[in-house]
This record gives C-alpha cells, sequence and structure tokens, in this order.
C-alpha cells in the first residue's frame, strides 16, 4: 500500500496487461491463481506467461506465493492501480499523474491532468489498512457474502461513492463534480479550497454554523445521512464555500440506526464550533424536524434501504408533526389500499397455488385408496360381506399395525428384556413374499373384528425402564464425545502408543538389570 510508482507504467507491453488482467479475473474464484489458469485465461499467442510473470514480480504488481497445497500468483495494490489507470488513459480521463495530495484511513488522493490540460483530483480506495480493518463489521458492502479481498472491497466503495457524488451533484448539492471511475479510482473535479480541520478564524461563524446544519437537514430530506460529516471531510474556499466530501458510508433514513447517525453529524459540528471559534448555539436540528421530499437512497440503493423497504411508504415518507398529520390521512389511507390490494392479490395467488398441490394430492391420495380396495376385495373371505364391512385407510392401517406390533411386543417381553426375539419377528419384512402374506393376515385380522384404527395406543412399558434405558443411551453418547474430544488426531493417537512401549521396555530393561 505505497506510494503510487507510475515510470514503468509507459513501459509495459500488450502482453503485460493481458496477464495483469488474467490475474484479477483468476482472483474471483482463487485466493492465489496458479499457473496452469493464468495460461489458459491470457491465452499469449507464443506463450512466454512465466516470463511475464517474473517481470511483473520484479515491478512488485504481483506476488507469488507458495503454501503446501497450491502455488501461484496474486494481484496487489500497485497492479490493481495499473489496471485503472491504463483504463482510464484509454478513455481520455487521464493523461498524467502528479503529486500525492492527501492520505486518509481508506484511501490515496493524487493529482492528474487530462489530455486537455485540465486537473482533476484521483481518489484510489485503499481499503484493508490496519488502522481501519473493522470495515466488514461497520458497513455492509460484503452484504451476505463471507470472504473476499480487499481489493474488491475497494472497487465496492468505489462505485458507491461515484453512485453518490454523481447523484447530489445532480441534484444542486456542494459536492465535487465526478468525472469517471474504473475499479476503485474515482476522477473527480479538483477543489481549490482547505480542509475545515486547518481552518482557526472565521469572519462570521454564526452564518456557517447555519449552513451546515442546513445542509445536513437538506441531506435528510433528500433520505440520505453523511455518517461523516465532520472538519475533515468539510472544505472551505476563500469566500468560505462549503464542499462536502467523502461519501461511502453515508446510510439511508430508513436505516435502523439513522438517528443515531443523525444525531452524531450534529454534535461533531455543535463540538467543532464550540472547540474552535468558541462559539455555541441552541439551535439544532434534530431527527424529527425531517420532512422527507425526495427519495435519494431509493435512488442509489443507500445502505439500510432494501426492496423490502420500498412497499412501505411509511419508511420513504415518515409522518411530520400533528399538525401535518392530518394533512396527510388521505395519502395513507390511499397507500394502504394498494397495500392491501396488493397484499390480497399476492394471497390469491398463494392460495390458489396450494389448491392445486392439494388437488395433485387428493387424486394420489385416491389412487391409493382404490387400489387398496381392490387387494382387499380379491383377498376377502366369501364369509363376509363387502357392503357391511368399513373401508380402511392406509393411515389406519399403519397406526393399527403399530399398535399390534407394540402389544405383541408387550405380551412378549414386558419388560424389553428379550428384545433379540422382538426383532427375529421383524426380519421377513426384508422379503416380499412374506411381506405381502403379513400384510393380508393384518387384513383378514381387522376385517375379521371390525374395528377401525386406534387413535391412541397405550403402552404397557414401565417408565422407570423407559428412563433407565434413555439415560443409558444418553450417557453413552456423552463419553462418545468426551473420548473424542480426548483424541484429537492420529497422530497424537500413534505418538502416544509409542510413548507407552518406550516406557515398557525401559521398564523392563530396568528390572533385567536389577535381577542381574
Amino acid at each position: 500500500m505505497g506510494k503510487l510508482n507510475v515510470v514503468i507504467l509507459r513501459y509495459l507491453s500488450r502482453d503485460d496487461f493481458r496477464v495483469l488482467t488474467a490475474v484479477e479475473m483468476g482472483m474471483k474464484n482463487h485466493e492465489i491463481v496458479p499457473v496452469s489458469l493464468l495460461s489458459s485465461i491470457a491465452s499469449l499467442k507464443h506463450g512466454g506467461c512465466n516470463k511475464v510473470l517474473r517481470e511483473l514480480v520484479k515491478h512488485k504488481l504481483v506476488v507469488y506465493e507458495r503454501t503446501r497445497s497450491v502455488q501461484g500468483y496474486r494481484l496487489n495494490n500497485g497492479g490493481y492501480d495499473y489496471l485503472a489507470l491504463k483504463t482510464l488513459c484509454a478513455r481520455d480521463v487521464i493523461f498524467s499523474v502528479g503529486n500525492q495530495m492527501g492520505v486518509g484511513k481508506e484511501s490515496d488522493i493524487y493529482i492528474v491532468a487530462s489530455p486537455n490540460g485540465e486537473q482533476y483530483a484521483l481518489k484510489l480506495h485503499r481499503l484493508g489498512r490496519t488502522s481501519f480493518r473493522n470495515l466488514k463489521n461497520k458497513r455492509d458492502y460484503h452484504k451476505h457474502r463471507k470472504n473476499m479481498s480487499w481489493l474488491y472491497l475497494s472497487r465496492l466503495s468505489a462505485m458507491k461513492e461515484y453512485a453518490y457524488m454523481k447523484a447530489l451533484y445532480d441534484r444542486g448539492f456542494p459536492v465535487p463534480k465526478p468525472v469517471d471511475y474504473n475499479r476503485h479510482a474515482v476522477v473527480m473535479e479538483l477543489i481549490n479550497g482547505y480542509p475545515l480541520c486547518q481552518v482557526h478564524e472565521l469572519q462570521d461563524p454564526s452564518s456557517l454554523y447555519n449552513e451546515f446544519m442546513e445542509l445536513i437537514v437538506k441531506l435528510a430530506n433528500n433520505g440520505l445521512i453523511h455518517g461523516d460529516f465532520n472538519e475533515f471531510n468539510l472544505m472551505l474556499d476563500d469566500q468560505d464555500h462549503i464542499t462536502m466530501i467523502d461519501f461511502p458510508q453515508m446510510v439511508s433514513t430508513s436505516h435502523t440506526n439513522a438517528e443515531w447517525y443523525f444525531d452524531r453529524d450534529v454534535k461533531c459540528i455543535k463540538d467543532f464550533f464550540a472547540r474552535r471559534f468558541n462559539y455555541e448555539s441552541e439551535l439544532f436540528p434534530t431527527f424529527k424536524d425531517i420532512r422527507r421530499s425526495y427519495s435519494l437512497d431509493v435512488e442509489v440503493s443507500a445502505s439500510g434501504f432494501s426492496k423490502e423497504l420500498e412497499i412501505d411508504g411509511d419508511l420513504l415518507h415518515p409522518a411530520g408533526p400533528e399538525s401535518e398529520e392530518e394533512d396527510d390521512e388521505e395519502e395513507n389511507e390511499e397507500e394502504e389500499v394498494t397495500q392491501n390490494e396488493a397484499t390480497e392479490t399476492i394471497d390469491l395467488d398463494e392460495f390458489k397455488h396450494a389448491l392445486l398441490e392439494l388437488e395433485g394430492l387428493k387424486s394420489m391420495v385416491s389412487n391409493v385408496e382404490s387400489s387398496d380396495v381392490k387387494e382387499e376385495e380379491d383377498t376377502k373371505t366369501s364369509q363376509h360381506n363387502t357392503e357391511s364391512e368399513p373401508t380402511i385407510t392406509n393411515e389406519e392401517e399403519a397406526e393399527g399395525a403399530e399398535e399390534e406390533e407394540l402389544n405383541e411386543a408387550d405380551d412378549e417381553c414386558p419388560e424389553l428384556a428379550d428384545i433379540s426375539t422382538c426383532n427375529k419377528d421383524f426380519k421377513p419384512f426384508r422379503d416380499l413374499d412374506s411381506l405381502q402374506h403379513i400384510a393380508e393376515h393384518r387384513r383378514q385380522r381387522t376385517d375379521s373384528e371390525n374395528t377401525m384404527g386406534s387413535v391412541g395406543s397405550c403402552s404397557t412399558i414401565p417408565p422407570e425402564v423407559v428412563r433407565q434405558k434413555v439415560r443409558k443411551q444418553l450417557g453413552k453418547q456423552q463419553k462418545a464425545a468426551q473420548r473424542r474430544r480426548l483424541q484429537k488426531g492420529e497422530a497424537n493417537l500413534v505418538t502416544k502408543s509409542r510413548r507407552d512401549t518406550q516406557s515398557t521396555i525401559k521398564s523392563s530393561m530396568e528390572g533385567a538389570d536389577f535381577w542381574g
């Protein structure tokens, strides 16, 4: 994450950038990209991928890493910078790179020039520095992803900042004019001013204080909260005109912690003016003063805003004080009606889908029942009349069979003493012929008794025996788990056995020496 050295950029060939791009593409699915994959992606005409990689490693554009399982290359910040600068040069946005203007906790800023001679500011996002590594907990760039590289997070941060800057500039906010962006690089207008942290005297602190507070409220009315509105991200020119910078941490007013972020921005300005200019004011905005006029958070998909919140009109248009609630009652009622209609249509569709599934299940059950009735008619004897016999469904047959099996097991072994003999009776179920014979026997038995499947079954097993069996089984499981924890691996077991053998041999040798 050192300085940007662009001297080598003019000497790199087309094959060099082709291999750099191949490393970037391979890092989408690999932390370390093997050489075979790089060669297949780059597909150079005359080969020579290894030679190009050696030159790139020499210039510190890629890094060679070797582990026990894999060896290959990965892209570093220098190579990522060169790829972004090459693309911006091809678009005729940047022609030359100048000095470094500033260094932040997550970015480096340089002066660049266009082919027409206009000066711009180039911001290179450097996420992953040791001073700001808690990014994955504080921002939602990664969303549902668990593992990702810092280069990809820098790219997401630059894309977010460009989107915020463009949306705010189009709405007339005092922000730099966005020019272009690529990967983790953002090109913007160069502001001729000073950071507020370097200003020590003001002609009119009260008017500037009011401008800052109005800017916070104006942002909130458009659905956005800066989140880091302090003296380091605000600039003033010679005429005390405000320019706001640094937007990747912006959140929506629909965020769960939106009020806390809003109050923190207000407190930062209050504390700075009291500390630097000895100016304190009792007038300051609160989160309840927000009057939503436009939804920029919807336009740029700000943090805290989702598609589910888009349906909810209360979050996009929060209610004001009691005087304005009466005026907005009709609008809220219309929104509720449309939401109810939408939910009703959704419920109808789900209901129809459920009905179709139920009809399919019913047809399957009817087919099964018809097949069971046919089998019953074939196996019934002439002594029983089919009209007087009740029909028994599959579920009732299963319940009756389970009850009979439990009763038989209880009669034979009431205390679960001879459970092996009971298991032998169920082995014929693996044979199809014996299965059919037992099924026919059960049908005849239930038909002759004219009984329906019982709803509940009473077991004659004493509860003390059941508790004993359960406790015994749980004790075995706990002992097995403890054994697994003690035995950490095969290597430990082998080492333990060797040490036991050595100690046995040693003790036997000492005994032999003692007895002469």
